[in-house]
């Protein structure tokens, strides 16, 4: 069992920060049992930290001790092993954009896969399903203004728009406007105010 807890432990320090474990990925050192049993008695050690259900992620050595990687590493690993969209929530997005002060308290990302929550040390980081129109142009300026107008809702989504007329490039306009057919009917209407007062 050693050998298989030091193999898993290499493989682990081989990938990038916050790249989540999972037994499936680790297949060829072991057979699933005995690879599950491993991980556990590794997370006991205090030499893997238990993400969630079945997701492992080894912890960042620092001159001042272990600590959890951060939650950003953590989710840009997750979508790409799992193949979904993962985009900052509406509130940070709306924080980026400079139309709320208000600073997000815990990490939420909107997902194209299931809901959940992930453990990283003290810090839970949640993942909400979102419908596909709130994940387009994902990293990019126009996804976070669709997603900062989806948390702001049509109430103060007027008054956002005017704000991000002045603040974005003509080519993140152009790109937000392109996107209205995908979005609902009351953010589709403030956005076109972008092509009519452009």
């Amino acid at each position: 069992m050693q050998t298989l807890a030091k193999q898993i432990l290499e493989h682990a320090a081989e990938l990038p920060e916050g790249t989540p474990l999972v037994a499936k990925e680790l297949l060829h050192l072991g057979n699933r049992a005995a690879v599950d049993q491993t991980l556990s008695r590794l997370v006991q050690r205090g030499d893997l930290l238990r993400a969630g259900r079945g997701i492992y992620v080894l912890p960042v050595e620092s001159r001042f001790g272990t600590r959890a990687p951060s939650a950003v590493k953590m989710v840009e690993g997750l979508a790409n092993q799992r193949g979904e969209t993962i985009v900052a929530h509406g509130a940070a997005a709306a924080n980026t954009l400079g139309l709320t002060t208000q600073v997000p308290m815990r990490a939420i990302y909107l997902t194209s896969g299931p809901s959940r929550r992930l453990k990283l040390g003290a810090q839970t980081v949640e993942f909400r399903h979102a419908p596909l129109w709130q994940l387009i142009f994902p990293e990019r300026a126009a996804g976070e203004v669709v997603r900062a107008l989806a948390w702001l809702g049509p109430e103060k989504a007027g008054e956002a728009i005017r704000t991000l007329r002045t603040k974005l490039t003509p080519s993140v306009l152009k790109e937000v406007t392109s996107a209205r057919a995908r979005l609902p009917t009351w953010m589709a209407q403030e956005i076109s105010t972008l092509v009519i007062n452009g």
